[in-house]
């Protein structure tokens, strides 16, 4: 991909073509990064400034997919491509690479991974046997590491630890019984209790992180996905304060001129009304 758009009768040609495709998003993002006539945001971002962006959108991807709304996940997706074209594009600035080396990289990874579909390796597997295959590739495409290399640090933190504890899983370091999990959730709820009272901030904090990282062990065990459980949970207080407003909007109020214990017990209506049976 150049990294400078296309003359500009040509430009203007592609950009507004509905039916371009990737060719008029590629162009697109180069008149948007162009030193002469491009948006002057678009020009100041680098990789640090767009990767929460990248993230954000990874996110809504998710949030579309967990409520179905399936007319706003063509346009979450398209803005999570825009965010690797985005990416590409500065790294063609840059002389590093372009988007064709980025789609060439993504399609030789898929199918140095999946010889049961695209190579000679056609016999039946089941669908943990390909995972351990897929395992198995990817550590020697990494070649000689340590147990925890290449867990990216810029996943979210749950996320992190359940694939930390799953690599250390793998080679014995684990408990074997949910049960043992269990027992450390207590002890180290009990450790933050004491550190509130006795402890630093910062110790605290560890405490707390402690707490976090055995919790995310009990979602894998469980074979929980410690996001989408929180993400679930978000969601559930999220409608049931709305209903809580809701209420109260209809006695003339807002929640700063409530009460907790009146809230508490609109909240205990909430979940109530979310439980009972529906009609058919």
């Amino acid at each position: 991909m150049p990294p400078i758009p296309l003359p500009r009768p040509e430009s203007d040609r592609l950009v507004h073509d509905p039916d371009g495709g990737l060719p008029r998003l590629r162009e697109i993002m180069a008149r948007l990064r162009a030193p002469d006539g491009g948006c002057p945001w678009d020009r100041e971002q680098d990789f640090a400034t767009i990767a929460p962006y990248t993230v954000e959108e990874a996110y809504e991807v998710a949030d579309a997919i967990e409520r179905q709304a399936w007319d706003e996940l063509r346009g979450e997706l398209g803005d999570l491509l825009f965010q690797s074209v985005y990416h590409a594009q500065m790294a063609d600035e840059a002389g590093l690479f372009d988007l064709g080396d980025v789609i060439k990289s993504i399609s030789d990874k898929m199918l140095s991974r999946h010889p049961h579909v695209f190579g000679e390796d056609t016999t039946g597997k089941t669908t943990a046997q390909q995972t351990a295959d897929w395992e198995a590739q990817k550590a020697r495409e990494r070649g000689p590491a340590r147990v925890l290399d290449g867990v990216a640090l810029g996943l979210p933190a749950l996320t992190r630890a359940v694939k930390l504890q799953r690599r250390a899983a793998r080679v014995g370091f684990d408990w074997p019984s949910t049960d043992q999990v269990v027992a450390k959730i207590a002890e180290e709820a009990a450790e933050l209790v004491d550190a509130r009272a006795n402890l630093t901030a910062a110790e605290v904090a560890e405490e707390f992180g402690d707490l976090l990282f055995v919790m995310a062990n009990l979602a894998r065990h469980l074979e929980v996905d410690p996001e989408a459980a929180l993400r679930a949970a978000n969601a559930k207080f999220t409608r049931r304060f709305q209903r809580i407003e809701d209420w109260l909007a209809e006695d003339g109020r807002a929640p700063a001129q409530s009460d907790l214990t009146e809230m508490d017990a609109l909240w205990n209506r909430a979940k109530a009304e979310e439980k009972a049976p529906k009609p058919d």
